[in-house]
């Protein structure tokens, strides 16, 4: 069955659709350079309403299993490939990729070149797009608002342990959760909505979780979380460090067709280091905002020099705007998260420690 990829700006791709859909079906385009990782990428929160073009030619060599989700079901809009494997290499998997996208009623289009769509969105950047079984023009409606379709409204705790983190849920990743637990501590995640509920916690510390789209969605919650991070130690990653420079009067802006990928390397300024990242945003921090702040820039994006990660001058605050429980992706940077905790359990400044 044919299908048509049409982006923003007019460019037409044409492949083949999948049978699971017939209505069009529209979102902001994207792409995802990793070899690997595409259970965790049609799974994260961070995608929801994306149509998701996957650069590698071979998707789904290892099929689906049932531990790698970072969310009970896909958050994406639409995925397309060169070529999606029609069997599962993995002693692991419990059924195929395809056999997954249709559970769910994924649309997904093979057979289109996803490199020139690559460079397509490189050239104008992440834009609308329309999948559908003819070519038509995107509307001119942007996704809004998906924190609030992304998050879970309702308190959760998990695990036990004598440290009691609070993880404010923006849409977060489960692999983060599983992060902190691995630590033998008590977690109890808090939507965003509810975020004035943390200091009934009292928790040792609080961690700001990933998200979908704009961090100036959250501006309504802007004055509480800046009242949470005064009084806790604090961990912001991907949104949430977004959300935490917006606190304390920092500005966000959207990049041409944002970070994507499991090999972004990212510089320690105080070190020296250089590092590989997980990372999946369309928003940085404004770097020249950050001077009307205490705020100062602790990691920056080799690339393109970005801001990759802020701290306190005084106060137990770090974040990352990458992913430091990398899944998908390389284990690199996983030490930030083990900062947080000497930093928590001390409650020095992140100075002394990032």
């Amino acid at each position: 069955m044919q299908g048509f990829l049409t982006l923003e700006k007019g460019q037409v791709f044409e492949g083949e659709a999948s049978s699971s859909w017939h209505a069009p079906i529209e979102g902001e385009v994207v792409f995802y350079t990793g070899m690997t990782g595409y259970q965790e990428v049609l799974t994260d929160p961070s995608y929801r309403g994306q149509i998701v073009v996957f650069t590698y030619p071979l998707i789904g060599n290892y099929g689906i299993n049932e531990a790698d989700s970072e969310s009970n079901q896909p958050q994406v809009s639409g995925a397309v490939m060169l070529q999606c494997s029609d069997s599962a290499s993995h002693y692991q998997a419990t059924m195929t990729l395809k056999e997954y996208l249709h559970k769910w009623n994924v649309p997904f289009l093979t057979g289109v070149d996803t490199r020139e769509v690559t460079k397509a969105i490189r050239t104008e950047g992440s834009c609308q797009a329309v999948m559908a079984h003819e070519s038509l023009k995107p509307s001119d409606t942007k996704s809004i608002g998906q924190i609030f379709q992304a998050h879970d409204p309702e308190v959760k705790s998990y695990g036990k342990g004598e440290k009691h983190i609070a993880l404010i849920d923006f849409g977060c990743k489960t692999s983060i959760l599983d992060k902190l637990l691995e630590k033998d501590v008590q977690v109890t995640v808090v939507p965003f909505t509810k975020i004035k509920e943390v200091h009934q916690l009292n928790p040792n510390g609080v961690v700001l979780s990933n998200g979908p789209g704009d961090p100036k969605d959250a501006s309504h919650y802007l004055t509480d979380l800046k009242e949470v991070l005064e009084n806790y130690p604090a961990l912001g990653i991907c949104f949430g460090h977004q959300v935490m420079a917006l606190a304390f009067g920092a500005n966000t802006k959207k990049l041409a067709f944002g970070h994507r990928g499991a090999n972004h390397p990212v510089k320690d300024l105080q070190s020296g280091q250089v590092f590989l990242t997980s990372q999946n945003h369309n928003y940085v921090v404004d770097r020249e905002s950050l001077k009307h702040t205490v705020l100062e820039t602790s990691f920056v994006n080799v690339n393109d020099g970005s801001v990759e990660g802020l701290m306190h001058p005084s106060k137990p605050i770090l974040s990352a705007q990458f992913h430091p429980e990398a899944n998908p992706g390389p284990e690199d940077a996983q030490w930030v998260i083990d900062e947080f905790f000497a930093m928590m359990s001390s409650k020095k400044g992140a100075k002394a420690y990032v």
